[in-house]
């Protein structure tokens, strides 16, 4: 079955990592359905029933998004609080829904790794960080996989760019590839 990559940019005409993993996914379309939140939700007004069959029809779900405040863009926040509702991704009757599912996160931070090290600038690593998302795979009993992440993208989207080569950008799509494959 094919990854599902739910992407939360509010801005991804001007991102250069986030665009680059999309244009590298979009080459395999038997492989990865790209769903793009904001450009599907201007308005901001969810079809929940769509959603909830779109992720029905996917074994792997990625959560694709630059990291906002610790947390992610808050269209994909809202997604969450829509789509996982009760009786449908959890609770009784035919709750449930993503049991069984991987679901995994891909991010892009702006800044670099080591500063989110115990002793770095903010203390914490991703993988706290991103608790909540884990929490929430577990409470819908989905099997929540580990993240993957590109680090330092504040300087790769300045028009100096000069911090990032080509190949880093090149070489972390076919490393998301790769990430998402192993998913399965």
């Amino acid at each position: 079955m094919k990854t599902l990559v739910v992407v939360a940019h509010p801005d991804i005409e001007n991102s250069v990592i986030n665009r680059k993993w999309l244009t590298e996914l979009r080459k395999y379309p038997e492989l990865y359905t790209v769903h793009e939140l904001y450009r599907a939700y201007p308005d901001w007004r969810i079809d929940v029933a769509k959603e909830q069959q779109l992720l029905e029809a996917h074994d792997n779900i990625v959560l694709q998004f630059p990291i906002f405040w610790f947390s992610s863009p808050p269209l994909l926040k809202k997604w969450l609080d829509d789509v996982l509702t009760y009786g449908w991704a959890y609770g009784s009757g035919s709750g449930y829904r993503m049991q069984g599912r991987k679901v995994a996160l891909a991010v892009t931070a702006g800044i670099r790794a080591e500063d989110y090290a115990q002793d770095g600038r903010y203390k914490y690593p991703l993988e706290e960080i991103f608790r909540p998302f884990e929490v929430t795979a577990n409470y819908v009993r989905a099997d929540y996989a580990p993240f993957f992440a590109f680090y330092g993208a504040e300087s790769a989207s300045d028009s100096a760019a000069a911090q990032l080569s080509g190949q880093d950008i090149e070489r972390s799509a076919a490393d998301y590839r790769a990430f998402i494959a192993a998913l399965n």
